[in-house]
């Protein structure tokens, strides 16, 4: 695979990785497990088992498992063709997922914090109406 293309699938296979990452880490419809998981990693009764469960609740940490299962989907190597570009792909997809989540994370705190100014604002206006 020519270098270009390598580097496009670089970023567009970042995508899914950090959805799916960020989906099950902070997202709604995973609350119960989230919460079970974050609970028996503060929790149990053993160091292992407690990390183990961290790395569940963390989107970082759970974005290396998603990696490791788009590599063994895709086949995807970086710049070598044997293993070690699979661990260069990996390491590679890692970091542009987490700047990804990283730069969606900022992108819903704008939002959250702007549509608290418009409601500040609305309530003063009609504190002033009455």
């Amino acid at each position: 695979m020519e270098i270009e293309t390598q580097i496009i699938w670089l970023f567009i296979l970042a995508i899914p990785i950090s959805c799916i990452s960020w989906t099950v880490t902070h997202e709604e419809i995973f609350r119960e497990p989230h919460e079970w998981c974050v609970n028996r990693s503060k929790n149990d009764r053993y160091l292992l088992s407690r990390k183990f469960f961290y790395l569940l609740t963390c989107e970082y940490c759970f974005s290396h498992y998603v990696t490791i299962f788009f590599l063994l989907f895709t086949n995807y190597k970086l710049l070598l063709i044997d293993w070690r570009g699979y661990i260069l792909a990996g390491f590679s997809l890692v970091f542009v997922a987490n700047i990804y989540m990283s730069l969606f994370a900022l992108l819903r705190q704008a939002i959250k914090k702007e549509k608290v100014e418009i409601e500040k604002i609305e309530t003063e206006t009609t504190d002033l109406k009455n």
